[in-house]
């Protein structure tokens, strides 16, 4: 590549994913000369790897309980949201000739549920505005002169340009490219960078009475229903901070703890009252569809020579791995007592004592603070350096919300580095 000055303003795009094409799309729409660099061998692993099971591209619900997701990152997503939240995600799939559909849960796929499809429409369209990509071009930071480093297979090169937008995303999936090191090159920089924790991620269970000497399940237990869902089931969780969360869905056992859509709605109050407390313990209730009373009804009917085990699966269908769930974590006396038995199907208590490591987790939380950027996500002590995407310290729960703040924040990035390449010209 050529380090020679060029008449128009030339801006580098380092990151692949939703965010990074999204800020190439409105930087090239002003007329600036857009490279794009990943070091993967091509762009949008990760966006493909999520819509392996459906492309969950955003949520339909409105728009209020939709930026309530954010919790306290709310108040500077959400102006991202009112330019480009799930309607405008809706018209520009649209726009590149995909359709969409609501689910039964509200969340909004492509008709045909692939990402594939998507992409390479989007790709297409990119290219033909002229975009230029650069792939296995691993960012290394920048030189003495100020140029920017990258790792390529045939070495070291380096290039200058006017500003840079950086959408590395944050540290989950590292195989496919998200791996955090730009914290690394950044942090002796002065960048205000909040740790990155794992969002959206599973749990290890503590030291349970089947299994008492250390944390995890039971042999037993954990050999027999190791990927098997819990459904249906309602989890309780109430924090320290006296946050309450109640949601019916399911989740997975996993051969160390769980996992799963409903464990990942609950995830960061789990992960941060374990960092304050070493623990957490929330509640499920395995009949969520019949009350206490029913339930204390047919657990003290008389059973006659019928095991309990029977008379459970019998009377209130508990069997399988829910079975196991009340093996695993009451006492011999607790689960012979009709009285406790009763209420523990109700309120199961489940300690976990850590989030799975980030390299696991869905997403991110932590990244570079929004304190220490402008409006429109420029590094306040780094004038012509733009974040976007996971790189940025919010998170937000699976079903579209990731997705829909990571292409409105590549959105603010790009038109914030064409504004700033507007006025330098």
């Amino acid at each position: 590549m050529s380090t020679a000055p060029t008449e128009s303003p030339r801006c580098a795009v380092i990151g692949g994913g939703p965010a990074g094409l999204m800020a190439a799309q409105e930087l090239r729409a002003a007329g600036v000369e857009v490279h794009l660099f990943d070091a993967m061998a091509s762009v949008g692993r990760k966006f493909l790897l999520a819509g392996m099971g459906g492309l969950n591209l955003t949520h339909s619900e409105d728009f209020e309980p939709f930026c309530s997701r954010f919790a306290e990152r709310r108040a500077r997503i959400e102006p991202m949201l009112r330019a480009f939240g799930p309607e405008q995600t809706r018209a520009w799939a649209k726009g590149l000739g995909i359709d969409t559909f609501v689910g039964t849960s509200g969340r909004v796929f492509p008709t045909s549920l692939k990402a594939a499809p998507l992409l390479r429409a989007w790709l297409h369209r990119l290219r033909e505005a002229g975009v230029q990509f650069h792939m296995r071009h691993r960012w290394l930071g920048w030189a003495a002169d100020g140029t920017l480093r990258f790792g390529t297979p045939q070495g070291e090169i380096s290039d200058r340009f006017d500003a840079v937008v950086l959408a590395l995303g944050g540290a989950s999936w590292p195989q496919l490219g998200s791996d955090g090191s730009w914290c690394e090159v950044l942090a002796p920089l002065g960048v205000d960078i909040a740790p990155l924790r794992p969002a959206n991620c599973g749990f290890d269970v503590a030291a349970t009475p089947a299994h008492p000497d250390a944390p995890g399940w039971s042999e037993v237990f954990g050999s027999r229903f190791a990927g098997e869902p819990i459904k249906p089931v309602a989890l309780q969780f109430t924090g320290s901070d006296g946050r309450e969360f109640r949601r019916q869905g399911e989740f997975v056992v996993t051969a160390t703890g769980v996992e799963g859509s409903l464990i990942y709605a609950v995830s960061a109050q789990l992960r941060d009252e374990i960092a304050a407390y070493g623990h957490a313990t929330f509640h499920l209730d395995l009949l969520p569809d019949r009350d206490a009373a029913f339930v204390l009804a047919e657990v003290t009917r008389p059973r006659g020579p019928r095991s309990l085990a029977t008379h459970l699966k019998s009377r209130l269908g508990i069997q399988g791995v829910k079975a196991g769930l009340l093996h695993e974590f009451l006492g011999k006396d607790t689960y012979n007592d009709p009285q406790q038995l009763a209420a523990a199907l109700k309120a199961l208590p489940v300690r976990v004592q850590s989030a799975r490591p980030v390299a696991e987790a869905i997403s991110t939380a932590g990244g570079v603070r929004f304190e220490a950027l402008t409006d429109g996500l420029m590094l306040n002590a780094r004038p012509g350096l733009f974040v976007a995407g996971e790189m940025l310290d919010w998170e937000a729960p699976t079903g579209g919300y990731l997705l829909t703040a990571s292409l409105a924040s590549g959105r603010v990035a790009g038109q914030g580095a064409a504004a700033y390449l507007g006025g330098r010209c």
